[in-house]
Formats: C-alpha cells, sequence, structure tokens
C-alpha cells in the first residue's frame, strides 16, 4: 500500500512580500515530482518548511493521513538534501555513512565503484561532486518513506548525473521523490509528474511546452535545446 506525504494551505512571507500562497502538493511513494520555477519563487522555502526547518504563516503537512509539525522528527518519514552539503566535515566517509544506514548494510552501500576508492577518506577531503553523489545516494539508502533533493545535479559531473538519475528511478519504487534542478532537462528526465511555481502559487504542468507558457523558459531556448538533441 502506497505512503503519501502532503503539504497543504501554505502561506509563506519574508516582510511585506507573500512569497508562497496556498500552496498545496501531494506525493505518493512510486512517483517522482519535479518542481520548477525561477530563481526566488520560493522552491528551496517550500523544501524547508516541508522538512520542518522553516516556519510558516500556515502549514498542514500530513504523511499517511497524520498531521505534523516538524516532519523531520518523523522516524522514516522524510530526508531532505539541501543546496549546501550536510555531511560533518571531520568524520570519516565510513562513519557518516555507518551513523544514517547503520553497520548491517554498510558493505553493499559501499559495492559502488564511485564511492568506494574514499570509503576510509575525511568528508572534507572530497571533491564537491563526490561529496553531493555521496550525500544523495546516502539520502536514497535510508528508511525515508519521503526523499526532497534541492538542486541534487549541482556541480555534478555529466558521469555521475546518469548515475543519480539511475538512482533516483531505481529507489522511487519504494519512496516518493521530490526534486528540483536548475537544469530542468534532468528534471524531465526522470520525474514522472511536474509542477512549476509561479507567482506565489503551485500548477501542475502535463509536458515541457508549458514550461514556455509559463515563462521558466524561453521559446528560442527551447528550439536550440531540441536541435542539439
Amino acid at each position: 500500500m502506497a505512503s503519501t506525504l502532503e503539504i497543504d494551505s501554505v502561506i509563506k512571507s519574508f516582510g511585506d512580500k507573500q512569497l508562497l500562497t496556498d500552496i498545496y502538493l501531494k506525493c505518493e511513494t512510486g512517483n517522482i515530482i519535479g518542481i520548477f520555477g525561477s530563481n526566488g519563487a520560493g522552491k528551496s522555502t517550500l523544501f524547508k518548511i516541508l522538512f520542518g526547518t522553516m516556519s510558516a504563516e500556515r502549514k498542514f503537512i500530513r504523511i499517511d493521513s497524520k498531521v505534523y509539525d516538524c516532519t523531520y522528527k518523523v522516524k522514516n518519514g522524510i530526508c531532505f538534501l539541501p543546496q549546501h552539503n550536510f555531511l560533518p566535515n571531520h568524520l570519516k566517509v565510513e562513519k557518516a555513512v555507518s551513523l544514517y544506514i547503520g553497520k548491517k548494510t554498510i558493505d553493499n552501500f559501499f559495492y559502488d565503484e564511485v564511492i568506494t576508492s574514499f570509503r576510509k577518506s575525511k568528508v572534507f577531503s572530497l571533491s564537491g561532486g563526490e561529496l553531493r553523489y555521496l550525500e544523495i545516494k546516502l539520502l536514497l539508502s535510508t528508511g525515508a518513506k519521503f526523499v526532497v533533493l534541492d538542486e541534487p545535479f549541482n556541480g555534478i559531473s555529466p558521469i555521475l548525473i546518469e548515475s543519480i538519475k539511475k538512482m533516483i528511478i531505481e529507489k522511487s519504487s519504494t519512496k516518493g521523490i521530490i526534486l528540483t534542478d536548475h537544469d530542468y532537462r534532468n528534471v524531465l528526465a526522470v520525474a514522472n509528474q511536474y509542477y512549476i511555481i509561479y507567482d506565489g502559487g503551485i500548477r501542475k504542468i502535463k509536458d515541457k511546452r508549458e514550461l514556455v507558457v509559463w515563462e521558466y523558459i524561453s521559446e528560442f531556448k527551447m528550439q536550440c535545446e531540441a536541435t542539439e538533441e
């Protein structure tokens, strides 16, 4: 039976500016939801409110119909990849991984040619791309039913981007995943539902052509990228 995450009636303001107005979003396990929106539209703000680390004037967050105020405290509820790195720099990679997923499954986690080479290294010694890949895999390997990813492909090499896409699709068989990224093509490649935040509201869209209608990308840019493909 699928689990359901809902965020409802969200209102968030900064000073006199209301950034988010009556937002509603629903995600079920098995779904990958892509969120689009221009810089400053409120995507990261919505994610932080959803995770419970940012307050809002109004919000209702439900997991399987039960209301929670701080979802990050819910066991196996939700985990969040922020734009900044979250693993402590002083820890060894192996120790950081064991704290998140336990020692029983740690060997399976490192059965990965990308990260096995730095298993004994400290977090601070990793490149930006290596660390981002590690954090994404770590969150997707936890018992959380829902994973929220803010700019997961930022600073990642093309080869690792493809690995992350495959990982997200694979893990969505048992999780609900919500993500946004500045490169909309990567989001379109993995998501099976699309939404755009525009003028404080959120709207469901059917395909990438609507990204032009909502002024997220230009017609010229879409035509150029179609030519490149």
